[in-house]
């Protein structure tokens, strides 16, 4: 970090007995402490939460401890003292009082306090707070390469020998001095000065020990473009440009790349099934594993690369800076909805699925901030209502591509703004209460980290695959088995075709492929989803719905995106609406009369909004169970996003209806 002489070396220590060590990492906001997490421990880590909250833990299996050794990265804070959740756990842990879910509760055998060579100010204030706790400490003073480049000088060994601990330069972005990081955790020592117990006390302490860590060199000059840079993004005009120019290069990213890797899964998982169900025999077993189980994974792992890419995207424009000046200018747009800054992450990530978006609001610091990002979080439009949004706007508009484009864009921005309204009915009634004023501070520009981006996106799947992956597995189980049982004996108009294929040479696959189709629209109207489906059917038709899109509305409950393949199985016969004359069929099937059409422009525009506004994912109620710790704020979720879309929706088919819309 300096040019200066070596620093004052501590005098040397009896040999200590090797045996692993837990290191608690504690640190500001963007000092680089996930980065350092991510080089010292890669996926050699766990995650957990902390007993009775919804804090993350991580624990990570360092390389270059004893064997066994454990850092546990703790929530990152601006300072020990504050009334929050995220410094609550970090005084416990530091404590002795609370360990990570599945841990010994017992003080850690030393704190590493990770600091930003670039703003060592600040830092020293929570660096003060850490060393009043008499553990063994050593301070991380990360990123000073960008140090360097800025023209920051200060002298480490001015900590070293006045605090009694090791302060050691490092680079977790390059990995500069890790190693002598690590030797140091193995060596580290309880502090010989306790600076003031007043807050005013500790700042003047803070500022005498960086004057005397930086005497004797010149002030670097300010970074005049990074200011203009900031200027921009902060501005209330310009600044919103950019978020959305940012946002909506994201989004293509996500929807252009993605589509390959999920195209490759369905072949994959399809393929999966065929090969199942060629080796087992038929029979309920045969049944249960090819269009249960293995048609459930892969419904969760569909959309697995598009929420991989995205926290990959997010973490990059984190690691920049970016991030904080977006969340800076959305505090602005969210505050007078009840919500703040804070917010806008969870919020992103639910375009992609609404299970991580809530998991994210786990960094909402205020508890009612918190729970109006979970309750908003599943109107944003997720790609599970993309299948959906395509085959409905597409029969509004088949000849025009472009209004087909507007009102796609009209159902995500119908979700904002009922989500917004939805925050802003629930911080003035059921939440009410001062919102948590926004600290935020705007980090130094820097080059993104592709191994933290990486593990960001492995991570966050991962997170993905055993919290969501394992409720939408359930379901699809169990919406598979009401729609497959009880079995029927096949319509006589089936087994006469079958008669005729028999006979009929040539001929003999179309025969059999309308025959499958007949007993595939049989078996699912007499299953006993399609009998849900008739008992419901008044409830719905106030919506324009019929017995067939009730079905194809309940089945979607296990996920959005299954409304399409219902539709086209109890139409046609077969779930790929792209097969030849399937869309066709959907589009001009009729109801159990055989005269009126099943979608008309009136109940189209009537599902749209249904499916922008419902609650059609059970998966999502279950995470809003868990991450808010009672199934009420779940049960309320369900019945406020319900009884909206069902309200939206019966406005939306009668008015059209009043108006003459057929």
């Amino acid at each position: 970090m300096s040019d200066a002489p070596a620093p004052t070396a501590l005098p040397a220590e009896p040999a200590r007995e090797v045996r692993p060590i837990r290191v608690a990492i504690l640190g500001n906001p963007n000092t680089g402490k996930t980065t350092l997490f991510n080089r010292l421990c890669g996926v050699r880590h766990k995650t957990s939460n902390f007993p009775g909250t919804t804090q993350e833990a991580r624990i990570g299996f360092p390389r270059g401890l004893p064997e066994g050794s454990e850092l546990i990265d703790l929530p990152g804070i601006y300072s020990l003292e504050l009334d929050q959740s995220e410094a609550a756990i970090c005084r416990d842990v530091l404590a002795g009082q609370l360990a990570p879910r599945g841990e010994s509760v017992e003080a850690p055998d030393a704190v590493l306090v990770v600091t930003d060579a670039t703003n060592m100010p600040r830092n020293l204030m929570l660096v003060g707070e850490a060393i009043r706790r008499c553990l063994p400490t050593v301070i991380a003073i990360n990123m000073v390469d960008a140090s360097r480049r800025k023209g920051i000088h200060a002298d480490e060994g001015v900590l070293t020998a006045r605090l009694g601990v090791e302060a050691v330069p490092c680079s977790a972005r390059t990995g500069e001095g890790l190693d002598a990081l690590l030797a140091a955790l193995t060596r580290a020592r309880i502090p010989t000065e306790s600076p003031p117990p007043s807050e005013d006390g500790l700042a003047l302490w803070a500022d005498d020990l960086y004057a005397r860590m930086a005497a004797g060199y010149d002030q670097p000059r300010p970074d005049t473009f990074t200011d203009r840079l900031d200027r921009a993004f902060t501005h209330p005009l310009l600044g919103l440009g950019a978020f959305v120019g940012v946002m909506a290069g994201l989004f293509f990213v996500i929807f252009s790349l993605a589509a390959y890797p999920m195209g490759w899964i369905e072949s994959i998982f399809s393929r999966l099934g065929g090969l199942v169900g060629a080796v087992l025999p038929p029979g309920a077993i045969h049944d249960l594993v090819a269009d249960g189980v293995v048609a459930g994974i892969g419904a969760t792992v569909v959309f697995l690369p598009q929420i991989c890419l995205l926290f990959f995207l997010i973490s990059l424009l984190e690691d920049t800076g970016y991030l904080a000046r977006a969340a800076f200018v959305m505090d602005r747009v969210l505050r007078p909805f009840g919500l703040n800054g804070h917010a806008f992450v969870p919020l992103l990530s639910s375009h992609a699925c609404a299970l991580p978006g809530i998991i994210a609001a786990r960094a909402v610091p205020d508890r009612r901030d918190r729970l109006a990002t979970m309750l908003t979080a599943p109107f944003m439009s997720c790609t599970a209502r993309i299948p959906v949004y395509v085959l409905l706007t597409v029969l509004l508009f088949r000849d025009s591509p472009l209004l087909q484009a507007l009102a796609f864009t009209a159902c995500y921005a119908l979700g904002i703004a009922a989500g917004l309204l939805s925050a802003l009915v629930a911080r003035r009634t059921i939440l009410r209460g001062p919102s948590r004023p926004m600290a935020l501070e705007l980090p130094s520009y820097r080059l993104p980290s592709l191994r933290t981006a990486l593990l960001a996106a492995w991570d966050r799947g991962l997170v993905f695959l055993k919290k969501a992956g394992t409720i939408i597995l359930a379901i699809s189980i169990v919406l598979w088995w009401l729609g497959a049982y009880p079995g029927t004996e096949p319509p006589p108009e089936a087994v006469e075709i079958r008669e005729r294929a028999e006979a009929a040479g040539a001929d003999a696959d179309a025969l059999l492929a309308e025959a499958d189709a007949i007993e595939s629209r049989h078996a699912t109207r007499r299953s006993f989803l399609g009998r849900m489906g008739e008992a419901a059917e008044p409830v719905f038709r106030p919506l324009g719905y019929d017995r067939q899109l009730t079905v194809g509305v309940l089945a979607s409950f296990a996920a959005r995106e299954v409304f399409v393949a219902t539709m086209a199985i109890q139409i046609a016969g077969r779930d790929d609406v792209e097969e030849s004359g399937v869309f066709e069929a959907v589009a001009t099937a009729t109801r159990d009369d055989g005269r009126t059409p099943i979608f008309t422009r009136a109940t189209c525009w009537s599902l749209l909004v249904y499916y922008v506004l419902a609650m059609q994912c059970l998966p999502t109620l279950a995470v809003t169970a868990k991450e808010s710790g009672h199934w009420k704020w779940a049960l309320l979720q369900l019945g406020w996003m319900w009884g909206l879309a069902y309200a939206s929706a019966l406005v939306v088919f009668q008015s059209l209806r009043a108006a003459g819309v057929a």
